[in-house]
Formats: C-alpha cells, structure tokens, sequence
C-alpha cells in the first residue's frame, strides 16, 4: 500500500510538473506590460521603446510601453513590485531606482533587493561634464581653481535630486574637496542645460542621450568623460582620469527588472529574447546614435553590478549626508 501511494504521489507531482512546464515553455502568450519610469520623450524613454520595437516581433506579442514617472521613479517601481509575478509587467530602472533610493529615502514604497528581480542591463550612459560657453571655464582644472578661489562658491545644475546627474557631481565634489559646490535641481536634463546654456548655472553633468543636442549645437561646452575610456561620439573630450581623477566614474545604468516573485525560467527567456532584441543592427545602431552603450548582461551579471554599484554608491551617500525626505 505504502508503495501504491507513493507511486501515485510521483505520477502526481510528475503530471504536476508536466502541467506546469508549458506555461513557462510557451512564455509571452500576451501582451507584456513595460513600464518606464520618466515622461515620453527621455533617455529611458527612447531606450525602451527601441528595444521593445524590435521586441515585439521576437516574442510574437505586443509590447505596450507605460509611462509612469513620479516619486523619483518609486511609483513605477512600486506598481512593479506589488504586480502579478509572471512576466507580463517589467520596468526600465536606472541607479536611482536600484541603487540610490535606499540610501535617499528613509521610507520606500518598496525594497529593490525584496520587490524586485534583474533581468538585464540594457545600456549605460556615461555622464559628461559640461560647462556654460559664457562661464569662462574651459577645462576641469579650471572648474576646479574657480570652485575653491570664488568667496560665493560654485552652483551646478542636474536632471533632479537623487538622479544619476547628480550624484555625478557629488562625486567629483567628494573626490575634490571643493565643499563649495551648491546642487540646484530641475525637474529633468532639458531645463537644466537650457539654464546653464544660458549662463544661470555655469556647469553640471549629462548624459549624451540627453546632451547631445547641445553639445553639437556649441550651447555647451564638454569638459570630461566620466568614463573609463574616451566616447566615440565626443573623441576629443578627455576622461576625468586622463586629467587625474580616476575615480570619477558614473552613468547612468538602465536595466529591465521584474516582480521578484518571477520564476527564474520566465526571466531567463525574458533575458534571452530582450538581448536578442539588443543585438539587433539596426536597433544597437540606433541606441550608439542616440548616446547610449548597449550592454544586455544576464540576470545574474545585472544583479552583481547592482550589489557592487550599492556598495559604492551608498558609502559616498553616508558620507556626505545626502537625504531627500
């Protein structure tokens, strides 16, 4: 008898488990849900949908892009979290999301490391110092010399508290010393470089996805690359540490994440087939054009980035004393 029942225990769990397979061997059989965190028009924004243009056709589904921006991106990010764990709602996140809020915010609507699992990092954007054709700084050593020599200091410009951007120029004030430098935030990259092209703030750092524009246009002027190596779209800008500064290195880093409840084999052909959309020509193209370093890691590699990212940046937070409520 013992043997009877677990005989049929195993033909239970085993028809279980063959019921259960397909599911995740079939996976997308509908729409899936992208949310971004920032308004239509951004860096994010433009990401998402490229990749999710060429997504759609790889999956068979329709991929239909959210915006949803708010709260430092924790509105997203908390829809994400308390969402349906099956692979049909992701979110595009950035550094602010996974890895400065944690250290920004004594209150969180959600848990980055509880809420929500990496699927990929889908592309960096190295920030770039910048400074105002009228300031009068053409070089880092000179933003330097006037931030520690000016009685009144030195304001920078950013896309927002708490945002890559800013936390940029937390770092080369914090590697510097230049106590001095006063943060003025805007409510995202293109007020804040229309005023420093104007001459209201005289530097800041960007993005190129979102600099480009006036960068090429000579409204601002590139002073260094906070990146290991020189871009290609600006070679004759130098990196911080070809001047010295070899800390000084950020971007912003947007990944695709998911419910943390997810199973593992859903994400790992969510990864799979996001990444092929990535290696797509015309859309890796599209993304180097527009300023930004396709990447599409696996999940495991996302999460050790953020781990290591964590580390880094939540040192130099405490440090500071940086907190936005």
């Amino acid at each position: 008898m013992k043997i009877l029942k677990s005989i049929a225990l195993a033909a239970a769990c085993s028809a279980a488990l063959i019921t259960a397979m397909p599911a995740q061997a079939d996976y997308p059989e509908q729409t899936i849900r992208w949310l971004v965190p920032y308004p239509a028009g951004g860096g994010s924004d433009f990401l998402a949908r490229t990749i999710g243009n060429a997504l759609g056709p790889i999956t068979g589904q329709t991929i239909v892009i959210e915006n949803k921006p708010g709260g430092n991106t924790a509105i997203a990010a908390a829809d994400t979290a308390r969402s349906k764990p099956d692979g049909y709602t992701v979110m595009s996140v950035d550094n602010g999301t996974v890895v400065f809020n944690p250290a920004l915010y004594s209150n969180l609507s959600y848990d980055p490391a509880k809420d929500l699992a990496p699927v990929t990092l889908m592309g960096r954007f190295p920030m770039i110092m910048v400074a105002s054709p009228d300031s009068g700084l053409d070089s880092v050593e000179e933003v330097i010399e006037s931030a520690r020599s000016n009685p009144d200091g030195m304001n920078f410009a950013s896309a927002g508290a708490g945002s890559p951007h800013h936390l940029a120029m937390e770092l080369f004030k914090y590697e510097l010393k230049l106590d001095r430098l006063t943060h003025i935030p805007y409510k995202g990259a293109a007020p804040s470089l229309t005023d420093v092209a104007g001459g209201q703030v005289p530097i800041m750092m960007v993005d190129l996805a979102a600099g480009a524009g006036f960068i090429n246009g000579g409204k601002v002027k590139p002073l260094a690359v906070a990146h290991p190596e020189r871009l290609p779209q600006l070679p004759d800008v130098p990196t911080f540490a070809e001047l010295g500064y070899p800390e000084i290195v950020a971007a912003a880093h947007v990944g695709m994440v998911v419910p943390a409840a997810t199973p593992k084999e859903i994400i790992q052909v969510l990864n799979e087939k996001v990444v092929a959309a990535l290696n797509d020509p015309k859309v890796n193209k599209a993304l180097v054009d527009f300023g930004v370093q396709p990447v599409g890691n696996s999940p495991d590699e996302y999460a050790e980035m953020i781990d290591a990212e964590t580390e880094r940046w939540h040192a130099l937070i405490k440090d500071l004393g940086i907190k936005l409520d």
